[in-house]
């Protein structure tokens, strides 16, 4: 475990006595209370993800039902703190931080959604999950997706949270050229002012701000990578090997293209959200809260 970080300094022991009770004692010490520890819920841990980059989690509650919670692009696993709160005393909930984003490592060179869905999976494995839905915000949404594509076994639903509307998109290279043009020009500006577009008029300035400055925030080398590989996804592929429903709750500002789903066999439901954004999970949390859950009940009685 890495919950605890202790120092200790230079022992220097005037007789023998003394250094055998520094030396029995403190060891003793610690172990029992790491041994404490090892047993409590809400600790950040980490395991490798397919590549030996470090992907950092936190597991809260012990429910049979286990949620999977996964960030969008530039975000970090605190951005569902509202979440955790209202669903862990009902379910198991983990949060994550994909590869270069919050508390994970960086290293990588490119950053693929593939590669994303096996950080979800090494996280699912690591803790032996079953009864899994997978729920992904935005850029999340396609990760999920190939997360549950590996784990067939342990998931048992998909959730996006305002993404997957669109199975159409197919830009060029030179429309996702230019769509990155500004943003490699001056990321934190581009970037800040992209993320304001996301919310609706009237919306709490200081979480326009706290969301938009800490998305700008981010490593430019991650989150350049990140945008283009996911403009490049290839989702229809992955999504023609799942055999468990999708559903999205979605804000009421994108439309739905419902008849593009109507190939996916498994089943696709949409609910939506009035008078919100893009992060309407933060939004407006008591509102999402409720309605996940009564999601997560409809698709348990399918």
């Amino acid at each position: 475990m890495t919950c605890l970080a202790l120092g200790m300094g230079v022992v220097c022991p005037n007789n023998k006595e003394s250094f055998l009770k520094r030396f029995i004692l403190i060891p003793t010490l610690l172990a029992t209370l790491l041994f404490l520890l090892a047993g409590c819920d809400g600790g950040q841990d980490s395991v490798s993800s397919l590549d030996g980059v470090p992907i950092a989690f936190q597991k809260t509650g012990d429910g049979e039902v286990s949620l999977v919670f996964v960030h969008g692009w530039s975000c970090d696993q605190t951005y569902w703190r509202d979440q955790v709160a209202a669903l862990a005393d009902s379910f198991t909930v983990v949060t994550l931080d994909l590869a270069g984003h919050g508390a994970s490592g960086l290293g990588r060179t490119n950053y693929t959604t593939e590669a994303f869905g096996a950080d979800v999976a090494a996280v699912v494995a690591a803790l032996d999950l079953h009864n899994v839905y997978l729920i992904g915000h935005s850029m999340g949404g396609p990760v999920v997706v190939e997360a549950a594509r590996i784990l067939p076994e342990r998931v048992i639903g998909v959730i996006g949270v305002d993404t997957l509307q669109d199975l159409g998109w197919n830009l060029t290279p030179e429309q996702v050229a230019g769509f990155m043009k500004p943003m490699r020009a001056d990321f934190f500006e581009v970037t800040a002012k992209f993320v304001r577009s996301m919310f609706p008029a009237g919306a709490d300035t200081a979480l326009v701000r706290q969301v938009s400055e800490d998305m700008a925030s981010a490593p430019p080398e991650v989150a350049l990578s990140a945008m283009e590989n996911m403009l490049q996804h290839d989702l229809y592929s992955t999504l023609i090997q799942l055999e468990v429903p999708i559903w999205c709750l979605n804000a009421n500002q994108t439309p739905v293209d419902f008849q593009a789903w109507k190939f996916f066999g498994p089943g696709y439901t949409a609910v939506l959200m009035e008078g919100v954004g893009h992060f309407l999970f933060m939004e407006r949390p008591e509102e999402f809260n409720t309605k996940l859950k009564g999601m997560i009940r409809r698709m348990g009685n399918k």
